[in-house]
């Protein structure tokens, strides 16, 4: 069972620790590892290499005492005199030997080996892999046991060499080694961290520019070449943040501003007319027309305030479509029902051509896009004309739905603007019929919610608005 605060604690401490303290922490544990590491193999390249010189000693000494007894033959007296003599010369060697009944024939003066007789198991060859070490009395024996036949007896040659200088050596030296790479390490480590120090001064700088950046100097951008080559996909993807920012900064000034002008226009009619109504007395039926002429207003402020509240929740990813199948023809001809008085009277005909279309979408959405382009269409289009709708399998991945109307050209600069919030191709008829500006904004937010694309086009008088859906057929 996990305790419960562990895991926020790992979060906090994940959080503390500075970039260069992490650096260091993994830079630390590295170095001394690999410290660890190479003064192992150093103190065991060492003692191997003792290992071999006293197994190379202890092969000459138990060659000499072999030698000596086959030169000896089986006279007591010469033997002991070959054998005193085999190894003269020699500081800390000592050797035993062992007739064929196990009697103690030799010893070396000043240490006894007969313990080793129970701790040593005879070789055939001599090396530094069978040698063995133990302990006697304040001494550390280091040596190798063998049986040889001479003259026809079999005589057991105990050698061992004392290896306490051996001890002592490696006892400084491990000391010295373990210092030595004690202080290689901090001086590693504060390299490092200099190191580290010095890297992060690109990013240092780099936080101080972006702090100079404010509401007012959006338009700054910095300069990648400036930065070391790790730093500039960071420094390409600040600017293009505070590209972004800048956009959306200028978009919001101008829609606030739309915004105050939109509302200006309603509110200065609805307090001029009601201060003419109030400056005199006047008929039940003036104040009556007065009253239903500051309800247009107040209609138009309520329907503007509704569009702005639904495009604020869609930049803001609050509304999310209900994802139903829904056939495009009949949604069309549906809408086709509705604004058929509206045609009627501008005496406009509505067209639908093409094939079947089912896609996946929000119907109230759908329709209210669709509803927004009809309603553009048919007062855009004169008496006598016709406002067509087309379906389409635009491509592998794609359906399309464009409405067309014959009537004035747009000008080209105008197209890429004209699903922008407030923006009017005429602004002289910015107060009559056609609303604040906001249908085609709202036209593009519906079919980008459903992961679409809108696009307009206007040529030899005709224009064409068409809506793209992803095919999830």
């Amino acid at each position: 069972m996990k305790h419960p605060n562990r895991q926020p604690f790992r979060q906090l401490f994940r959080q503390a620790l500075s970039l260069a303290a992490r650096v260091m922490v993994f830079v630390g544990l590295a170095i001394g590892l690999s410290l660890v590491l190479i003064g192992n193999l150093v103190l065991n390249a060492v003692e191997r290499h003792f290992a071999e010189q006293d197994a190379g000693e202890l092969a000459v000494m138990t060659e000499s005492v072999v030698n000596a007894l086959q030169n000896a033959g089986d006279d007591p007296a010469r033997r002991h005199e070959a054998l005193s003599n085999a190894i003269s010369g020699h500081h800390g060697v000592y050797f035993q030997v062992r007739g064929p009944q196990d009697e103690v024939i030799y010893g070396t003066p000043g240490a006894n080996l007969s313990r080793a007789k129970n701790i040593l198991t005879p070789v055939s060859e001599i090396h530094a892999r069978n040698l063995r070490t133990w302990p006697e009395n304040d001494n550390t024996f280091r040596g190798v046991l063998t049986q040889n036949d001479i003259m026809g007896r079999s005589y057991s040659v105990t050698t061992a060499i004392d290896i306490g200088f051996h001890l002592r050596f490696l006892d400084r030296f491990r000391q010295s080694l373990w210092l030595i790479m004690g202080l290689a390490g901090i001086m590693t480590l504060l390299a490092a961290w200099y190191g580290v120090h010095q890297a992060h001064a690109p990013l240092r700088g780099l936080s101080d520019r972006m702090g100079d950046i404010q509401a007012d100097r959006l338009h700054v951008r910095l300069d990648p070449s400036l930065v070391p080559s790790e730093l500039e996909g960071l420094v390409t993807a600040f600017n293009h943040m505070i590209g972004r920012l800048e956009g959306s900064f200028t978009r919001l000034s101008h829609f606030s501003a739309d915004i105050a002008h939109e509302l200006r226009t309603p509110l200065t009619n609805l307090i001029t007319q009601t201060q003419v109504g109030l400056g005199k007395p006047r008929a039940p039926e003036e104040y009556r027309e007065l009253l239903y002429s500051n309800l247009e207003e107040q209609e138009r402020l309520a329907k503007m305030v509704n569009d702005m509240l639904w495009l604020a929740q869609s930049d803001h990813g609050l509304l999310k479509p209900a994802q139903v199948p829904l056939n495009l023809n009949t949604e069309v001809n549906e809408l086709f029902d509705f604004f058929e008085a509206l045609a009627e009277e501008d005496q406009v005909r509505l067209q639908l051509d093409g094939q079947p279309l089912i896609i996946q979408g929000d119907r109230a959405m759908l329709r209210r896009a669709i509803s927004n382009l009809l309603s553009n269409a048919i007062r855009h289009t004169s008496r006598g004309e016709k406002v067509l709708v087309q379906l389409a399998k635009f491509s592998d991945h794609e359906v399309s739905l464009s409405v067309q109307n014959p009537g004035p050209e747009i000008p080209a600069e105008h197209l890429s603007k004209i699903f922008d919030r407030f923006y009017r191709v005429d602004p002289s008829r910015a107060r009559q019929s056609e609303g604040a500006g906001l249908g085609l904004a709202i036209v593009r937010s519906i079919v980008e919610i459903h992961g679409g694309r809108v696009e307009a086009a206007s040529a030899r008088n005709e224009t064409t608005f068409t809506l793209f859906f992803p095919d999830t057929t």
